[in-house]
């Protein structure tokens, strides 16, 4: 669902997938290959928000903001599900874990990867590729090259999804019973082995 606000309307990418039970309010840009999840809500009434190309904000995300700020999801930040993003800035290609708090100014840094349940206090300063876990979050080592791999081939399978959604998702009533001929489940973890050589 798309909401104006005092004139502002949101902005997406065609190429980009907003699911119809998020909620984008206001002065919100998304850009290119972008996944929203359904139950999100992006709410820009008080600032603007940025996604560049290739972010995914799952599923019961929360991004929003004290009056007079506005923030920037750089190109390929993956936000887990149930996250809140308030008023925090997030670098390039990192990650937020599932239920992850990142709270007002706090700046998260390119390639760093914030564990799932951490509350990220205002103001913090999180370098770049810097492994964050805990409440409150600390830095308890840097993240690897192994780690960036897994991280960003799964990001890659984000940013097919909008195309797959736009493709293949269409509202329907389910099934009484198991059809014979159902389709095969695609390998995702086969998808993502993939993506990491590349």
């Amino acid at each position: 669902m798309f909401f104006s606000f005092k004139g502002h309307i949101p902005v997406v990418h065609s190429s980009s997938f907003v699911h119809p039970q998020a909620t984008l309010i206001g002065n919100v840009i998304v850009g290119k290959h972008c996944y929203i999840g359904p139950s999100a809500v992006i709410r820009g009434d008080w600032g603007e928000i940025i996604l560049e190309d290739g972010v995914n904000v799952q599923e019961n995300c929360t991004v929003h903001m004290f009056p007079g700020k506005s923030i920037t999801l750089k190109k390929c930040a993956h936000v887990g599900h149930g996250a809140i993003i308030h008023g925090a800035n997030l670098g390039e290609n990192c990650l937020i874990g599932m239920n992850a708090v990142i709270m007002d100014d706090a700046i998260v840094g390119d390639e760093s990867i914030v564990g799932a349940l951490s509350f990220v206090k205002a103001e913090m300063i999180i370098p770049k590729r810097s492994l964050v876990v805990g409440n409150p979050a600390k830095i308890i080592k840097e993240v690897s090259d192994e780690m960036i791999q897994w991280k960003t081939a799964g990001t890659k399978l984000y940013q097919q999804l909008p195309t797959d959604c736009h493709d293949t998702m269409k509202e329907c009533e389910p099934l009484n019973e198991i059809p014979e001929n159902r389709p095969i489940q695609e390998d995702f973890y086969e998808t993502l082995n993939t993506y990491r050589k590349k």
